[in-house]
């Protein structure tokens, strides 16, 4: 792969390895805590730095995808960054116009109507070369990191990806992407096939220009029900994580935890445990202790207090923090939330979040 070669070497050695070590399923001395967005719109100083760009502009800027990544790691002592991307690139990579509208989101003016559009994807085998500017935008943050925490890659799951590629944006019913599932089965797993095909080595090259881990975001997870989801999400999730920890193998790559976040996939939790993934993420409408017992002790958890819980007091945050900490238990876990941050929320309230999870998650390992 042609990562390889640009493989960088000599980062600076890390210090912070908890959330590392509790993706593994090693022990930890407290509890580690990341927020999904964390980099996002509720810090006055992302405002700042996104104001002069339209939104693709500043995710094909390295320079301003690494300052908007380190960004709340200035502010708060969260135990990971994440790299500031976004799932929709995929798309463009592969052909398909995408913009960013202000106040409504994604929108593709030409999307997947009919079978003969997939004629008009890129060959996926070149995804890879296309998104240069993300591989360039890891590097320079892992260097710029200095050590401090991991960094984690991400990209969006086939599913997902699909879901705005046929309906043009977001949905509040995904018909039109179940439509193509329900009329057009063949199709569908073509398409599916392309993304997978296209992720993989996107996946790979993140870890070759430094990610320490990899979340697969299936966020349209719940639109499917236990069958739709087992036919068209899960054969490719497990995919993914097959053809990626073997591409890592291939090019001489050390393996990373990768977490798999299907948000309202309750439905199919045992199965995702199961998919090659050594961390679950979870959404706020999982109870933990639940979770816990369906799938066992061989994966990590990671989540999930309701992001709306950081609207309450910094008092009432810290006890809803211990009870989740108490639901969980105090190993395999990753405390975050059950989805991303929301731009009015208080930045304030998520250092309290933060703060809680290290001081409670000690106090929990104490008694």
């Amino acid at each position: 792969m042609e990562a390889k070669e640009s493989r960088p070497q000599g980062f600076p050695e890390l210090k912070n390895d908890t959330f590392l070590r509790a993706a593994w399923g090693e022990e930890t001395d407290y509890t580690p805590v990341w927020c999904m967005r964390q980099a996002g719109r509720y810090l006055p100083e992302f405002r700042e730095t996104r104001a002069a760009q339209d939104f693709f502009s500043t995710c094909r800027s390295p320079e301003a995808c690494c300052e908007l990544t380190l960004q709340p790691l200035r502010r708060f002592p969260l135990d990971a960054a994440i790299i500031f991307s976004d799932i929709l690139v995929v798309p463009q990579a592969l052909g398909m116009e995408v913009t960013m509208v202000p106040g409504k989101g994604p929108s593709f003016p030409e999307p997947l109507r009919e079978e003969r559009d997939l004629e008009r994807l890129q060959d996926p085998a070149t995804v890879a070369s296309e998104l240069g500017y993300v591989f360039q935008a890891i590097t320079l943050t892992r260097q710029r990191l200095a050590g401090r925490v991991p960094l984690i890659g991400f990209a969006g799951a086939p599913w997902t990806l699909m879901t705005y590629m046929v309906e043009g944006g977001g949905s509040s019913t995904m018909s039109q992407a179940k439509r193509w599932l329900y009329q057009r089965p063949q199709a569908s797993h073509q398409l599916l096939r392309i993304l997978t095909d296209a992720l993989v080595p996107y996946l790979v090259g993140q870890v070759a220009a430094g990610a320490q881990a990899l979340q697969l975001f299936e966020s349209h997870a719940g639109h499917l029900g236990p069958q739709l989801f087992s036919k068209f999400a899960l054969p490719y999730i497990r995919d993914v994580s097959k053809r990626v920890k073997a591409g890592l193998q291939e090019a001489g790559l050390a393996p990373v935890p990768m977490i798999i976040f299907a948000k309202d996939g309750h439905f199919a939790l045992e199965e995702l445990a199961q998919a090659g993934y050594e961390v679950v993420g979870l959404d706020w409408t999982v109870a933990p202790e639940k979770a816990r017992e369906r799938v066992g002790k061989t994966v990590t958890l990671q989540g999930n207090l309701d992001p709306c819980a950081l609207y309450a007091s910094e008092e009432e945050i810290g006890k809803l923090v211990q009870q989740m900490l108490n639901d969980f238990g105090p190993q395999r876990y990753i405390a975050n939330l059950g989805h991303g941050l929301y731009p009015d929320m208080d930045p304030e309230h998520v250092g309290a979040f933060v703060d809680a999870v290290h001081k409670h998650s000690r106090l929990l390992r104490q008694n």
